[in-house]
């Protein structure tokens, strides 16, 4: 998953002011305690990231 695919995705998911919120504000313990705007930039995968969005935020497997 490319990056612009990610930022693509979480804006459709979760809305635009929410999504660009939850990257930079809200603390991911499967990430290391990280956000997911550090772990992208740490460099985990944004296909990773984009699960433990998913999983934290309970989005229905069927749109993951």
């Amino acid at each position: 998953m490319r990056l612009t695919e990610f930022h693509e995705m979480v804006r459709e998911e979760f809305g635009q002011v929410r999504g660009d919120s939850m990257l930079i504000d809200h603390v991911l313990q499967s990430l290391d305690g990280m956000t997911a705007a550090e772990a992208v930039e740490a460099g985990w995968e944004p296909r990773e990231v984009w699960r433990a969005l998913c999983v934290e935020f309970d989005v229905p497997l069927a749109r993951r």
